[in-house]
């Protein structure tokens, strides 16, 4: 039972912590990049981020005027999906479907423990980023602390940079192979922090969540994102259809979403 005395000084006590903790909050867009930068730094330490994964991620990093223009000049997804899946799959069925025999074994493993065909798989991949050739050039770490001073979207942005330095601390990638697409998405199929740190999985069982350089980690890490957001083995994946709506999880476009559906499709189908 707790003590009228207790109680009282326990309310002081978290008070205190939440006072400590508000003001080290780095608050977007207030005084300079430096200055937010380092608030960012304090704040990181309070959620047990280790010193050295923060000075290992973050020192020396700059802010990048070109991500905001890209950020605020974005468009709104327009072309129908006659036009999308027309310019996107057939210029990678053939490679596809060459993907699904090198990698046969593996994807027959990842279905057997995560119920998701590897047609969908290698479809993903193939649209993300052209099997892994294009998984982009942008500093992940310089284009996230961007992001977060920015206030667009600053917490989001500020919980995908602390959950990039927990991918730095846990080994996973160093600061320096982290590159990827300019919002921050990192991999083979491009994996924001948040997911990489919920989702990723080590399945050739050499240490690490490799989802730059690791095929097998790659698609298993994919799998597993659809089956934690309910795809169901064995089940097909047209639009209405619960695996479809899965994949929209993946990608919230309806377009994107059916030729993802598509592109399996016509793997399922070639010889």
């Amino acid at each position: 039972m707790t003590s009228r005395f207790s109680f009282h000084t326990l309310a002081v006590g978290a008070w205190l912590l939440t006072s400590t903790a508000s003001a080290l909050a780095a608050q977007c867009g207030t005084g300079t990049f430096e200055s937010w930068l380092d608030d960012f730094k304090k704040e990181a330490v309070t959620k047990g981020i280790s010193q050295n994964a923060i000075q290992a991620g973050l020192n020396g990093v700059t802010q990048d005027k070109a991500i905001l223009a890209r950020d605020h000049s974005q468009q709104v997804f327009s072309q129908t999906f006659e036009q999308f899946s027309g310019r996107m799959v057939p210029p990678r069925l053939n490679r596809g479907s060459d993907m699904m025999k090198r990698y046969g074994s593996v994807l027959s493993r990842i279905e057997e423990a995560y119920g998701v065909p590897g047609e969908i798989l290698v479809a993903i991949w193939g649209l993300e980023t052209d099997f892994g050739v294009n998984t982009g050039k942008f500093p992940t770490l310089r284009s996230l602390a961007t992001l977060a001073y920015d206030c667009r979207r600053s917490d989001m942005f500020k919980a995908e940079l602390m959950d990039a330095l927990r991918i730095v601390e846990r080994g996973d990638l160093s600061p320096q192979e982290m590159r990827g697409a300019w919002a921050g998405e990192l991999g083979q199929t491009q994996f924001m922090p948040s997911s990489y740190i919920k989702f990723a999985v080590d399945f050739d069982g050499n240490g690490k969540r490799d989802l730059l350089h690791n095929v097998p980690d790659v698609l298993a890490s994919t799998a597993n994102f659809l089956k934690s957001y309910g795809w169901k083995k064995g089940k097909g994946w047209e639009p209405g259809s619960e695996n479809f709506a899965v994949i929209q999880q993946w990608n919230k476009s309806e377009v994107y979403a059916k030729t993802i559906g598509y592109f399996a499709t016509q793997l399922a189908k070639a010889p």
